[in-house]
């Protein structure tokens, strides 16, 4: 059917500047570009009058689609909502649809539907492009909508949410894992927390005796400020091996064999969907594997631990790997120096600020006895090895989930079928 049969549709609210930062909830253009369904809290506030948020409200079922933008990869973006958002209004540049009266259309089944590659596949044939990607209530509403039975749609929408739903748990037990990692990093390896606290004649907090004994009672000056006795300081540069990637030359895939490269962006997104494509036959040391530190020296500074799949290293990164440390001890002193990283790039007369690797040798790192540093290999080297397992998860319940959309949007595959599926992968 098409969307002029089933929903109505109504712009956005356009503000001045100034009219945001303080009100009432908003949901922005970012809002609907990145997320399926209406985020449970929105961040943003606006100043909005008692009419604009009765117009412009968000109910459950309405669907945003991103109505204008630069490029066709940003428009007709989709964000369903799954719940009514009190006093919320929505972004300008966005389209809302409102299931007309008497239309029940499972929410959870639009979601999926509007992110689907048989709407968005309309959505590219029919934009102009003349001056800038946009779509209007005409153009919309000849877009088709392939609708189940409301039975199918909710079974449907629920088995792509549970992938969805474990996904989302997963990120953000990940999320905790992490903070969790870097506090433990920080208090013992920063603050020297256990050290200070025998200075002070206590028991380190959280530490049995035997581990708490490994730790000195005194701190010496140093050129990284206040140190254990006995700790070693040493450059960033030798705790492990910064390898920088290739200027690489873009490859048609129908040469044969490739790999995506991977770069700033790609480091961003975490993904090599929509990458350049280099030759296969690149040195084995600049092909990029799940589990490796990537840290782009140029641009925002960013450092990861690398999920997205096997790569190309792009010229902007560096791949660093073990020399006699453990991967959690390099990639936690980066993520301690990226601030000031940050900063000297910020500092670069240059369109690209960047750093070099002087920045690195200039960067210190406390080390502290083969003792500690087994201990501690035991804590946190399970939690990176942890952080990197569930992201992987993650990405392939994501294929999973991007897989059995087509095929249950056209009927292709049965919804039991897939819930036996879905079932075996949770």
């Amino acid at each position: 059917m098409h969307l002029g049969q089933l929903y109505d549709f109504s712009s956005g609210l356009s503000k001045p500047r100034s009219a945001f930062g303080s009100g009432y909830s908003f949901l922005t253009f970012k809002d609907v570009f990145y997320n399926i369904f209406v985020p449970s809290e929105l961040g943003d506030l606006v100043n909005s009058t008692e009419h604009e948020r009765d117009v412009c409200s968000i109910k459950r079922g309405d669907v945003f689609l991103t109505r204008t933008s630069e490029t066709m990869h940003e428009l007709g973006m989709s964000c369903v909502a799954l719940q009514d958002v009190d006093a919320a209004t929505f972004n300008g540049f966005t389209k809302r649809l409102r299931p007309k009266a008497g239309v029940e259309i499972a929410p959870e089944y639009a979601g999926y539907f509007f992110r689907s590659d048989w709407f968005r596949r309309q959505i590219t044939a029919m934009a102009s492009l003349s001056t800038r990607a946009s779509l209007n209530n005409e153009m919309l509403g000849r877009l088709q909508m392939i609708l189940p039975d409301e039975i199918d749609q909710r079974a449907i929408g629920r088995v792509l949410k549970c992938l969805d739903d474990k996904i989302e748990l997963n990120q953000r037990m990940n999320e905790t894992l992490e903070s969790m990692a870097r506090a433990i990093f920080k208090s013992w390896f920063v603050d020297f927390d256990p050290v200070r606290a025998k200075l002070r004649g206590e028991q380190p907090a959280g530490l049995a005796p035997e581990i708490a004994a490994l730790f000195p009672d005194a701190l010496v000056e140093t050129e990284l400020g206040e140190t254990p006795e006995g700790w070693k300081v040493i450059g960033l540069n030798e705790t492990a091996t910064f390898l920088n990637g290739l200027a690489l030359q873009k490859y048609p895939p129908e040469n044969g064999d490739s790999l995506p490269v991977i770069k700033i962006a790609q480091l961003r997104k975490g993904s090599t969907e929509g990458a350049d494509r280099a030759s296969a036959e690149i040195n084995e040391a600049y092909v990029v594997e799940d589990g490796d530190v990537l840290f782009s020296w140029s641009g925002s500074l960013e450092c990861v631990l690398w999920t997205g799949g096997r790569g190309a290293l792009n010229q902007h990164l560096f791949k660093v790997t073990s020399g006699d440390y453990p991967k959690w001890f390099y990639h936690l002193w980066i993520h301690h120096h990226l601030p000031s990283f940050r900063r000297i790039a910020a500092g670069k007369a240059t369109t690209m600020g960047h750093i070099q690797r002087h920045h690195l040798a200039e960067a210190k790192v406390g080390v502290p006895p083969s003792t500690i540093l087994v201990h501690a290999d035991q804590v946190l080297g399970p939690m990176m090895d942890a952080l990197v397992s569930r992201a992987l998860e993650s990405r392939m319940l994501t294929i999973l989930r991007d897989t059995l959309l087509p095929k249950l949007i056209s009927g292709e595959l049965r919804v039991a079928d897939a819930e036996r599926m879905v079932g075996g992968s949770i």
